[in-house]
């Protein structure tokens, strides 16, 4: 998910409470996913764009050193798109390595009132770390799709993308600069995680 300053999500989309735990354990989910990748699946497909499953690990993991980055007050673009320096099959060690910053930075209560910067402007910590657990669930599923694994997604995790999905991302508009496709209607009983990568256009 790439985010410009024309698709940018709504700074003010994060929910009241604390979003660190709901980040951490989004984070633990895909480390788990992310061991469950097997050799066999690097070129397979994923429901995400353009990426296959080699180029999405890849990505993961420089989402989760971003988020270090950001919290610690640093440069977005000084982490690249996609870690260039992990070996394939390496990532659950890349990723344990990038949690562990994550963990030391954002362990101060104040990084959530502190201003990240972003591409579009600055955004509260807090709302950044909904952005981010977000992003790392949807990503995770992508992945876990692709590979075939069905990860015990966490009701607590999925609480906080969920109630700052509509606000984060309207269901219009979409497609063009804004990299989603059109909301994919879920019954109202479905799953949480349908319900969430259902809402950013993927199809359950």
């Amino acid at each position: 998910m790439t985010q410009t300053a024309d698709n940018a999500p709504n700074p003010n989309a994060a929910p009241g409470g604390d979003p660190r735990p709901a980040l951490e354990g989004a984070i633990e989910l895909a480390g788990d996913v992310l061991a469950g990748v097997r050799p066999e699946q690097y070129e397979n497909v994923t429901p995400c764009p353009d990426y296959d499953v080699r180029q999405m690990c890849n990505h993961l993991i420089s989402v989760l050193r971003r988020i270090a980055v950001l919290g610690a007050g640093g440069d977005f673009f000084a982490v690249q798109h996609f870690a260039t320096d992990v070996t394939d099959g390496e990532w659950p060690t890349a990723w344990a390595n990038a949690g562990r910053d994550v963990e030391s930075v954002w362990s101060d209560p104040a990084v959530l009132g502190r201003p990240v910067k972003l591409p579009w402007g600055p955004m509260p910590g807090a709302a950044a770390a909904v952005m981010y657990t977000n992003e790392i669930t949807l990503h995770t599923w992508d992945l876990a799709k692709a590979t075939g694994q069905s990860p015990k997604w966490d009701p607590a995790v999925l609480a906080v993308p969920l109630a700052a999905m509509r606000r984060a991302m309207p269901a219009e508009p979409r497609g063009g600069q804004v990299p989603f496709g059109p909301v994919v209607p879920v019954a109202d009983d479905a799953p949480d995680i349908d319900r969430l990568v259902g809402w950013y256009g993927r199809r359950p």
